[in-house]
């Protein structure tokens, strides 16, 4: 077991291009040789993978630090943040400190040739350091969503890969025989589109009035593999319960745009009560 006195507490700085400077406080003596250890949190149905150790260098009286590069892989999901006071130690979790997030800001600092690579460190709802990361080879970023009477529209940008001929944006059917809803792309320079998804065409394949989640994608050119839309580029681990719009009734459903717990763009359709 440890032999610490008080629980460690991190502290995180977004550097340029995307790198994490971990500030630890810990009372251990400079001969010391603590570890970080960034934990995958295992996925439902899945064993535990292996996590990544960091040797945690002196930065001062009880203070010890370490830099998670930026080139440093780290698959998508939530990774649990510990530290391991020495050989044969338990790993013991680490509360969150100070996070200096500016580095996100506006978010074109994380974006690096593809794939893309982003990690936001966040406290979890039990009080604990966590990092959440992503990493695709080919993204849309979310804008401005713009909520009409009947109709929502999307402001994007399209990072590893390019739009070209066939463009389109897709709404795909969560679910068994899932249905696809399509529409057009307005190209508007460069990277960036937007897009307008029509309500009525999610509730014309409707089944049987049950609720129903459509995931939005971009397939950049004809042929070309689908995209996720989603909004990554920014300080916010969390989208969810953040970003709420508002909903839309039309012909006995509702429905909303919303982001998923992974930050991705989703369109909800459920019957509305009698």
């Amino acid at each position: 077991m440890s032999g610490l006195t008080e629980k460690p507490r991190g502290a995180v700085t977004v550097r340029d291009g995307g790198r994490l400077l971990v500030r630890v406080r810990l009372p251990l003596p400079a001969s010391a040789q603590p570890r970080l250890l960034l934990q995958p949190r295992p996925k439902k149905g899945r064993a535990a993978e292996a996590g990544r150790s960091l040797v945690l260098e002196p930065a001062g009286r009880n203070e010890w630090q370490t830099v998670l590069e930026s080139d440093a892989v780290l698959e998508e999901g939530r990774w649990d943040a510990y530290v391991v006071t020495g050989p044969d130690e338990e790993r013991v979790p680490l509360l969150p400190g100070l996070r200096d997030l500016r580095g996100l800001m506006p978010g074109e600092g994380a974006v690096r040739d593809a794939p893309l690579a982003v990690r936001i460190p966040y406290a979890t709802k039990d009080g604990r350091l966590a990092i959440r990361a992503w990493r695709r080879a080919a993204h849309a970023e979310a804008g401005r969503i713009t909520v009409g009477s009947g109709a929502m529209t999307v402001s994007a940008r399209l990072y590893g890969a390019g739009l070209g001929e066939g463009a389109e944006v897709s709404l795909v059917r969560r679910g068994r025989g899932s249905a696809v809803a399509r529409g057009a792309l307005a190209v508007e320079g460069g990277r960036d589109f937007s897009f307008t998804v029509d309500y009525a065409d999610l509730l014309a394949d409707g089944a049987g009035g049950a609720p129903a989640v459509w995931d939005v994608f971009v397939q950049p050119r004809a042929g070309a593999p689908r995209v996720r839309v989603a909004r990554l580029l920014d300080d916010v681990a969390d989208r969810k319960t953040v970003f709420v719009y508002p909903a839309t009734t039309l012909g006995g459903v509702s429905v909303r745009p919303y982001y998923t717990l992974d930050n991705d763009l989703s369109v909800e359709v459920t019957p509305r009560r009698s």
